[in-house]
């Protein structure tokens, strides 16, 4: 059996009873960062087996995972924080699980993507997850021009150090839509700024970013 389990984005509280239930019972723990899940198994006190499950080593990674699966273990997969899966490692182990037709089941928790779209007050009835951006200018400003004529609420991962050049790139492609900028989700400086594109971009451009961000714009009709 395979497990896919969500951790916290950062309130260490937010940890479901059946995701530790299944880390204590597993016999391996697949981890993006094996120190970052040391830290959170210690926490709660358990004493689990790690084995690195990123995107540097994904390939390997699978098939080793995939013959102990085979084999009878039972493994669970986590990410740094959050759902597996979600602009995280995970759907290349899951899709060969299920080729192999292994059982895959999860303890679903935080979506840090799910929070930022529930508190932003941009409309929840359809929504579009883009993930991170490219780095290069041109290429970013293809990548959103892409969703120009979409109506749902779009929403995108950032890095601190790239969030104003995102931000600047938005109101090029889109005009001055609403938008929601979510900072440290569940940690003790979490921030949601809701504006416009061009506010949020006054407000980021002189500033010093830190931490997770996501950006969400309204879609062509606005809602």
């Amino acid at each position: 059996m395979l497990y896919l389990v969500a951790t916290p984005i950062g309130h260490l509280d937010d940890i479901t009873l059946r995701a530790l239930e299944i880390l204590r019972g597993v016999d391996i723990v697949l981890s993006e960062d094996t120190r970052r899940t040391g830290r959170l198994l210690k926490h709660f006190g358990i004493n689990a087996r790690q084995m690195a499950y990123h995107e540097h080593n994904e390939q390997r990674a699978v098939t080793r995972a995939l013959s102990l699966l085979e084999k009878g273990r039972e493994l669970a997969l986590v990410t740094d924080a959050g759902t597996p899966g979600i602009a995280d490692p995970g759907y290349r182990l899951v899709r060969a699980a299920v080729q192999a037709e292994i059982p895959v089941s999860m303890a679903p928790g935080p979506s840090a993507l799910i929070m930022a779209l529930v508190l932003s007050g941009l409309p929840v009835h359809r929504f579009a997850f883009c993930g991170f951006p490219p780095r290069k200018p041109g290429a970013r400003r293809r990548y959103l021009e892409v969703d120009v004529e979409r109506e749902d609420t779009l929403i995108y991962f950032e890095s601190p150090h790239r969030v104003p050049a995102l931000i600047a790139a938005a109101l090029e492609v889109f005009g001055d839509r609403r938008a929601v900028l979510a900072n440290e989700l569940t940690k003790l400086h979490e921030k949601i700024d809701r504006h416009s594109l061009s506010r949020l971009l006054e407000e980021t451009r002189d500033r010093r970013l830190r931490g997770e961000f996501i950006l969400l714009i309204e879609g062509r009709s606005g809602g």
